[in-house]
């Protein structure tokens, strides 16, 4: 037990040197037998002790095995845990778990982003005022040329519609869950600056008690659409996809005011119920279960 690292490398390499196989030469295998299969098995027993002794855990755990030969079960507890343990840094496979799931995040919500600008350039409303915009700017006349430098139809039309397409990107706000993606957004940027976040969030906190229950501040407009928000159990994204009359409306009725949002909210549920009670769809599925019921097996003739 006394040799350092150093010493048992150097006994296994002398030792490596005379019985590995490809260097055995029939030499007596050590008193242990003679030929190539005794030279063969005395090998496999160096290298095994190597891999036992050239770490120092391990090697703490055959000393112990040896001082404590009657606790079996341990031993072997020791063995398959050290053999069975993962190779690869839990650490590194997190690291590229979480970056695989960020490129593929960042290039879903850019393709769901494109799938918004495609659908708008064929709305009629918005490729009109987008053709007329281009217009105005001279973009639409840079792309019919003449000469030996002329395009065809088809190359015209492609241009034409990316600059379309591009007007519409900057002149229409998208919001929601097709709206333009930002980098700061995916998850690997999200666990990078949750620190960040939580450290701006405890403040904002602290500024809210102190301003608004301590010194008992009136809300701003603001402040009166995140307890809207709030209450509304909406996040950022959805509220922020709701039309500006909308949140005006809100803003007149009070909704801040808990009293009044259950109000505005019983109304909503009331006013949905109608809605309902109309709705040919739901007059036939009501037909359906009062007279067949979803128990029943029927034959239609038509």
């Amino acid at each position: 037990r006394a040799p350092s690292k150093a010493e048992i490398a150097r006994a296994y390499r002398q030792l490596a040197r005379q019985y590995h196989p490809d260097r055995y030469r029939g030499e007596p295998a050590g008193g242990e037998g003679s030929g190539a299969q005794a030279a063969h098995e005395k090998f496999l027993l160096i290298a095994a002790a190597y891999e036992t002794l050239k770490d120092e855990e391990t090697r703490k755990d055959y000393d112990y095995m040896l001082d404590h030969p009657e606790e079996y079960y341990r031993h072997y507890y020791h063995y398959y845990r050290r053999r069975l343990a993962p190779k690869v840094d839990v650490t590194i496979v997190i690291l590229v778990t979480v970056c695989a799931i960020s490129v593929f995040q960042f290039f879903s919500w850019w393709s769901s982003y494109n799938e918004a600008i495609n659908y708008l350039a064929s709305v009629p409303k918005y490729r009109i005022q987008a053709t007329e915009i281009a217009r105005q700017q001279g973009l639409l006349i840079k792309t019919k040329e003449k000469g030996k430098n002329r395009r065809s139809k088809e190359e015209i039309r492609e241009e034409e519609e990316e600059i379309i397409k591009d007007i519409i990107k900057n002149k229409i706000d998208i919001k929601g869950g097709y709206q333009k993606p930002k980098i700061y957004d995916i998850l690997l940027f999200q666990i990078l600056l949750a620190p960040f976040y939580w450290c701006k969030y405890i403040v904002w906190y602290c500024w809210w008690i102190y301003c608004f229950t301590i010194k008992g501040q009136e809300y701003g407009v603001e402040e009166k659409l995140y307890i809207i928000r709030r209450y509304m159990k909406m996040s950022q994204s959805q509220f922020d996809s709701l039309e500006d009359h909308q949140k005006e409306t809100f803003l007149e009725r009070q909704l801040w005011i808990r009293e009044n949002y259950e109000v505005y909210k019983q109304e909503q549920e009331e006013e949905l119920k109608k809605k309902m009670a109309m709705d040919p769809r739901w007059k036939r599925y009501r037909r359906w279960m009062k007279n067949e019921g979803p128990g029943r097996l029927t034959f239609i003739d038509d």
